[in-house]
């Protein structure tokens, strides 16, 4: 169920975003373009590290049901998407 962006993707992303900052006549530039598309890639990269977790997350959890669910079931997608939720709902409290 995770999500996967290719190296080329994410570059692309963030290419994407620089270009819309340096369209943006309120942004001003303190360093080099390079340096802000490499730190935009590695938030991406932060990112999807952490939906990653949350997915393996979700998916230990199932797989600890006393019950075998079958993954692809609707009863797995239910589940799933229920600790899904619970762990995001997890980060918010833990940013706020």
């Amino acid at each position: 169920m995770s999500l996967k962006l290719s190296r080329e993707k994410i570059n692309f992303l963030a290419r994407q975003i620089l270009k819309l900052l340096f369209e943006n006549e309120q942004v001003e530039f303190l360093v080099e373009p390079n340096e802000i598309r490499l730190s935009v890639v590695r938030s991406i990269e932060e990112e999807m590290k952490l939906y990653d977790q949350i997915d393996k997350r979700s998916v230990e959890k199932i797989q600890s049901q006393k019950k075998a669910i079958e993954e692809g079931s609707r009863e797995w997608e239910i589940l799933y998407r229920k600790y899904y939720n619970e762990e995001i709902s997890k980060l918010g409290k833990i940013t706020e």
